[in-house]
């Protein structure tokens, strides 16, 4: 379990509290001076790690039929904007979420309708100034993944980590490593900053729209060692066979056939039980470590002239005793333990997602959803 004294373990935020602006982790400033100008980049930190060959997938000729011709305007306009500072990408990023905010009505009030579900104690104003914050921070993570993906030395020395020796510690083992996460605003930057520490395989969930699909998928060939399709529990076993590290986001609702229903923010939600069922893979006589991995922004995302923003990435105590004989208890453990990282900044959680949708007495949270 994670231990409270331990510098891995999250510093949960109170909901009651309006979501707080981030400052820079005070630890930093403790640091001992070093050379800038001999610093790595991000870059160079990550191409320390094994070599891989990047997955691509082929470029389809349908790709270019007008239905499709809305996502490529979209990649016109916003590629050529990173390289722009950072202040003023995240302030166009910004900008972007309050416009979504407005426009996308349907994912506005799943947003607060997740709010007031996740947190029944806060007034309707503040779940409303969270809800737009929550637009705002998707709105800056589309920049802060485009650059992780063409662009990240521009993240050089914006980084701590804190926990890496959890997981060394399990790779002198000889153990494979699987990390669990959550979908955070700023996934794709998380995943290439935590590959400048270890290498990383991702498991993902193929895009609906084939063009998004190949696009997403290619740039992300660029921070991963290999990237597993959910549904492809062979792909996953043969990599946890070779002791790889693996990272999964088991925080989305997937309904009730491979799942249980398990308390996430005190609400009942179905809950993935394959975490628990990866765990058993590999090796049986050294299993898995199942560890969490959770990363966040420091800083707020307005930024003076000449500052630059800061992340942190935790890696947490390996979780003893899991998986135990008891599913859903184990499922309970791990939704508590995603929750004391989403509370950090619940801010910087994707609340647009229907978390609660599948409830086994028939209750729709979503059909009368709440306006602001």
């Amino acid at each position: 379990m994670m231990n409270p004294n331990d510098p891995a373990s999250p510093q949960i935020h109170n909901p009651k509290a309006t979501p707080p602006k981030r400052t820079a982790n005070p630890t930093t400033s403790q640091a001992p001076s070093v050379n800038m100008a001999e610093m790595p980049t991000v870059s160079q930190l990550q191409k320390r790690q094994p070599d891989h060959a990047p997955q691509k997938k082929p470029f389809q000729w349908q790709f270019l039929l007008p239905r499709y011709w809305g996502i490529w305007l979209g990649v016109a306009i916003l590629l050529p904007l990173i390289y722009l500072p950072l202040r003023l990408q995240f302030k166009i990023g910004s900008w972007l979420g309050r416009v979504l905010y407005h426009l996308i009505k349907s994912r506005r009030q799943d947003t607060l309708t997740n709010l007031a579900l996740a947190f029944p104690e806060l007034e309707d104003e503040a779940r409303a100034a969270m809800a737009k914050q929550v637009f705002v921070n998707a709105g800056v993570g589309v920049f802060e993944s485009l650059c992780a993906w063409y662009r990240p030395d521009v993240f050089t020395r914006c980084v701590t980590v804190s926990g890496l020796q959890h997981v060394k510690n399990a790779q002198s083992l000889g153990k494979a490593v699987i990390l669990l996460g959550i979908h955070a605003t700023l996934l794709d930057l998380g995943g290439r900053l935590t590959t400048m520490f270890t290498p990383l395989d991702v498991v993902y969930r193929p895009q609906n729209n084939p063009l998004l699909d190949w696009f997403i998928f290619n740039a992300r060939s660029r921070i991963y060692n290999d990237q597993i399709s959910h549904r492809d529990m062979r792909h996953f076993a043969t990599n946890v066979k070779n002791n790889h590290v693996v990272w999964i986001t088991p925080d989305q609702d997937f309904g009730l056939k491979q799942g249980v229903m398990a308390n996430f923010f005190g609400v009942p939600a179905a809950t993935l039980t394959a975490p628990r069922r990866m765990a058993k893979l590999g090796n049986k006589s050294n299993p898995p470590a199942v560890l969490m991995l959770h990363f966040y922004r420091e800083t707020p995302e307005v930024m003076p002239k000449g500052k630059r923003p800061h992340y942190h990435i935790i890696f947490s105590p390996v979780i003893d005793h899991y998986p135990s004989n008891d599913e859903l208890a184990d499922a309970n453990r791990i939704n508590q333990l995603l929750e004391n990282h989403i509370r950090i900044d619940p801010t910087q959680y994707m609340w647009f997602h229907r978390r609660y949708k599948t409830q086994p007495n028939g209750v729709d949270y979503y059909a009368n959803p709440r306006q602001t």
